[in-house]
């Protein structure tokens, strides 16, 4: 098989509708666009939703939600990362650098996924009780 030799199954395409070409085809004369009109005459539509100098429903339907602005400034660290790091003192600027968070990032929140392997001093982190927890457990230390 070429690609210049595949065609569509037997029946698959249709002819397509000719409007406008006589009487006898059914489609003549108006061409289905019914008697006058804005939607009968060439160039004549409208935009989407138009109706016809109404209040759209787009209009009519009072404004719901927002997009936060907050979204993104706040991120979580798993226990199972901390492991990883190379430093025992950890805060922000560590986890900057070790790209486990982005610049954006104003508060970063530990949580609890994983064991705590070795004692880790936690300072201005917020940490939630399971992975405080852990972290204590493991001989680590949390100042906020």
């Amino acid at each position: 098989m070429q690609l210049n030799t595949i065609k569509p199954a037997e029946g698959a395409k249709h002819a397509k509708r000719r409007v406008g070409r006589g009487i006898g085809s059914g489609l003549g004369k108006t061409a289905g666009r019914g008697h006058k009109g804005q939607k009968s005459r060439s160039g004549g539509f409208h935009k989407v939703g138009f109706e016809g100098g109404q209040m759209p429903l787009q209009r009519r339907l009072p404004k719901r939600g927002f997009v936060s602005l907050a979204k993104g400034q706040s991120q979580e660290v798993r226990t199972s990362e901390l492991n990883g790091l190379p430093v025992d003192e950890i805060d922000a600027l560590a986890l900057l650098q070790a790209g486990l968070i982005n610049q954006h990032a104003r508060s970063v929140k530990v949580v609890l996924s994983g064991n705590v392997e070795r004692p880790l001093k936690i300072r201005g982190l917020l940490v939630t009780k399971g992975a405080k927890a852990a972290i204590e457990a493991a001989g680590g230390s949390i100042t906020e």
